[in-house]
């Protein structure tokens, strides 16, 4: 799973590479412990035009679908497993149509050692940006005037799939990492093969996976209320 993630630099310091058309005005600052229900800056590309606009936006991590009744749904839908994206009716809309990419520097994941859980940071070797896909969704509030800017809400979650080598040793899910020259498949709202490219995606994830570095990191991390570059700095235990 990814529960908690790192995103030390925004705007185009960090989709660079991914080529984005507009970047939002209200995009979120940089943070070292990025939990669910908070803020994230997310790549999409919107079908409004032709061709598409690629845009980067600030979205709420957690998945409401436009049938949910208010947010706390998405309190459960941070993450998405790859395997059921095409059969659950949670994910399969927002899989034909709405998949986004999300930016990252590194993410936590927590080892079981014993009776204790030990958390690890996991991140490319070269300090590159790390990709997720993820899928999202726009939810009308309907306690929000019509006028009111804040009442349409973007939510996405994170893809995920089953862990491989030395991240299986640390927990069994890992995100549906992708490359950078896969961004573009994934994104493109057109495409009909959506089959195909998930399955593209699961596959090729392991390539992305084998070539991250991990080390032990403080337990300060497991407070959400820390948030600072010393969360990343290796401690002794690895």
């Amino acid at each position: 799973m990814c529960g908690r993630f790192v995103v030390a630099n925004v705007g185009s310091e960090l989709v660079g590479v991914l080529r984005v058309d507009v970047e939002g005005d209200d995009l979120p600052a940089p943070s070292y412990n990025v939990a669910p229900t908070s803020q994230v800056a997310i790549v999409l590309d919107s079908a409004k035009s032709e061709p598409p606009t690629r845009r980067l936006e600030s979205a709420r991590w957690g998945l409401v679908p436009g049938w949910a009744k208010d947010l706390s749904v998405g309190s459960r839908a941070f993450n998405a497993r790859s395997e059921e994206l095409e059969h659950k009716p949670m994910f399969r809309t927002a899989l034909e149509k709405r998949r986004a990419v999300i930016p990252a520097s590194g993410y936590y994941e927590w080892k079981k050692v014993g009776d204790a859980k030990v958390p690890h940071y996991i991140h490319p070797a070269d300090g590159s940006p790390l990709f997720f896909a993820g899928l999202y969704e726009w939810w009308k509030n309907p306690a929000i005037a019509e006028d009111d800017p804040s009442k349409w809400v973007l939510s996405f979650t994170i893809c995920t799939r089953d862990s491989i080598g030395r991240l299986g040793s640390i927990h069994d899910r890992m995100p549906l990492f992708l490359d950078p020259d896969f961004a573009d498949a994934w994104l493109d709202p057109t495409t009909e093969n959506v089959g195909d490219i998930l399955d593209a995606a699961i596959d090729a994830a392991p390539d992305v996976a084998e070539t991250l570095e991990d080390h032990v990191v403080s337990s300060s991390v497991g407070n959400v209320r820390n948030n600072g570059p010393e969360l990343i700095e290796p401690v002794e235990g690895d």
